[in-house]
């Protein structure tokens, strides 16, 4: 161990240097009260209040969806209200979908989000967001401060735009808008249990009777947008009263949350509306405009009637029980209530499965407290079919996720999932993202290797998949923004609709089970043990598994299979399996070795950051 000149070990002096560092950018992290006091004056002076629309609905739309929504309210009753129900499976429609609702709002619009970025789909919603609000919508946004509107000039001209509407940043470090790289590492140091909070949630809501909830955040690639790598989601589109009121009410509790703060609240967004008053600037262009014929069409297609009654109003399936679940704001603090967590409620409802549990998500790393569920299960008699669709390392956007749940991999499929991990170019690619066949990009860009995205050995549109969904028993199920891994449970606030109805499970049953076909993933089954050799190399990959550090055993319990040409897809138990897939390795069309490495260092000692990543 080194030694400094006054005799205290090297050790020592980095600590009190990062400690040191720590109080300096600790010093200015309160907010400035006086900058504050003039920035909200700024926006008082400034803040247009006129609206174009003096009307009652504000000159909003006409829309089909209204008369869905009144179908709804006059068929339900306090017993057993009604909704109706639209299952977005292809970004595009989901985005459509979204303009058209905002032109037919009539009195509000309320959205949570983890991402906004200012790219085509970001901007197209936040420019159709200030034409409402200048008809005269009010309109309200909270995005999570990690990945959103990451730009202060950008935040400093919203705070201005309109008196209709209003951003929100939620738990922003050190009150402000964008974190730079010392500020971010003295979060940490300094406050992690907070900082580590995020809100995850996603909602989009209009008059409190139309809702969207599921996995899409507000970026190119949740929409069919992105020219290098796009991402295989779901969300749900619900329209009637009893569930647009749960919806409010949780918005509400986070609108008016603590961590919630006015763009004036934020010293870097008010040192550009102090230095900028008066100069009544414009918004500034889009970062990543990459093809604004596309915004344009998009646009066009979202006030044709017909265009709307054909691709939903004529698939909307009407159903009875819909329930919003979402963690609130305490979700951490002590004293709050576990069993109102949308966790430990799905941690229920998979405890109470029969028959079949159908399971998609991004990220195969489940929590503690699930495998406990997931144990009994399989301690039944006739234990519940489990089929778990989820990312391989080629296609996922977090390899140090992924990693964790390569090291973790025997230990799921011993509670009985069937597992498969879906592809970065599947076959059926044209169903699942619109006009995939019109983008162009390898799919291997630098840019996209801030995300964990692992370089290939093909080239194209890469898709990953994101979608969060449950189908149990073939009668329930859950569509939300719970990644069913520990960092959903214990960390971020989540949400989802759960929805009681056969139709609507047989539809994502059909899609998620679409998914894990053999041309669109790859099946996880364990190697066979057909002598002592293979034995022993299992033996010694249990031992490395345990071990929260230097798990570097290369031989793992399982690998990934590829269906044989001519042979018909079989369940990873049936004896002819190893007849018809062959072994194509456990991290297929990954093309760089150092990838690899990395998966296989975090595989060793990622064991104790689960709950965080």
């Amino acid at each position: 161990m080194s030694v400094g000149k006054h005799g205290l070990p090297g050790c020592k002096w980095l600590r009190l240097a990062l400690v040191v560092a720590c109080l300096f950018v600790l010093a200015g992290c309160g907010l400035n009260r006086q900058l504050a006091r003039q920035a909200d004056r700024v926006v008082a002076a400034e803040q247009p209040q006129q609206i174009t629309c003096p009307q009652a609905d504000h000159c909003a739309i006409g829309s089909p969806f209204h008369q869905l929504a009144k179908q709804a309210r006059l068929a339900s009753t306090p017993q057993q209200p009604i909704h109706y129900v639209n299952v977005l499976e292809q970004g595009e429609d989901s985005l459509l979908l979204r303009v058209h609702l905002i032109r037919a709002a009539r009195k509000t619009i309320d959205i949570q989000t983890f991402i906004w970025d200012n790219d085509d789909a970001g901007r197209l919603i936040l420019d159709e967001l200030l034409t409402a609000a200048r008809r005269g919508v009010r309109v309200r946004v909270i995005a999570d401060q990690l990945f959103s509107l990451e730009d202060t000039e950008l935040l400093s001209r919203l705070a201005l735009v309109h008196r209709n509407f209003e951003v929100r940043i939620y738990n922003p470090t050190f009150h402000k808008a964008v974190t730079q790289p010392l500020e971010f590492a003295a979060s940490i140091v300094c406050c992690f249990t907070r900082f580590n909070q995020r809100m995850h949630n996603k909602l989009f809501l209009v008059d409190n009777e139309f809702g969207i909830a599921g996995g899409r955040n507000y970026e190119n690639r949740y929409f069919d947008w992105d020219h290098e790598f796009d991402y295989r989601d779901r969300d749900v589109l619900v329209t009637g009263d009893e569930a647009g009121r749960e919806m409010a009410t949780s918005f509400e509790k986070f609108w008016s949350n603590k961590r919630a703060a006015r763009l004036t609240r934020l010293n870097d967004v008010n040192q550009r509306l102090v230095a900028e008053a008066d100069q009544h600037l414009p918004l500034p262009a889009a970062e990543r405009g990459i093809d604004p014929m596309r915004v344009e069409i998009l646009r066009a297609h979202a006030g044709l009637v017909a265009e709307i009654e054909r691709r939903f109003i004529s698939t909307a399936l009407r159903v009875g029980q819909v329930d919003y679940f979402s963690d609130t704001p305490a979700k951490q603090e002590q004293g709050s209530d576990p069993n109102k967590q949308l966790g430990e409620h799905i941690a229920s409802m998979i405890s109470q499965a029969q028959t079949q549990i159908i399971m998609q998500t991004p990220y195969l790393v489940i929590s503690k407290h699930a495998r406990r569920v997931f144990r009994k299960l399989q301690e039944r008699e006739t234990p519940p079919d489990i089929i778990v669709s989820t990312n391989s390392l080629a296609a996922t956007d977090a390899f140090y996720v992924y990693a964790l749940s390569h090291k973790y991999k025997k230990r799921y499929l011993k509670l009985g999932f069937r597992i498969y991990e879906f592809k970065p170019f599947p076959g059926d690619a044209s169903k699942m993202i619109s006009r995939y066949s019109e983008l162009s990009g390898d799919g291997n860009t630098n840019g996209y290797q801030r995300f964990g995205k692992a370089p290939l050995t093909s080239r194209g549109v890469r898709i990953g998949m994101h979608a969060k969904s449950i189908v149990i028993d073939g009668r329930t199920t859950l569509i939300g923004s719970h990644n069913f891994d520990p960092r959903s449970d214990n960390y971020n606030t989540e949400s989802g609709l759960i929805i009681h109805d056969r139709a609507v499970a047989d539809l994502v049953r059909s899609a998620i089970v679409g998914d894990a076909q053999p041309q669109n993933s790859w099946t996880i089954a364990k190697r066979p043990r057909t002598n002592l050799l293979h034995r022993i190399n299992n033996a010694i990959a249990d031992f490395s598994t345990v071990l929260p550090l230097f798990d570097f055993w290369p031989f793992r319990y399982a690998t990934s299979y590829e269906l044989n040409p001519g042979c018909a897809p079989l369940k990873q138990n049936d004896p002819h399996f190893y007849d018809c897939y062959t072994a194509v390795g456990d991290f297929p069309e990954v093309d760089l070795p150092m990838k690899t490495i990395y998966t296989r260092i975090v595989t060793a000692f990622g064991a104790g950051a689960v709950g965080i990543l």
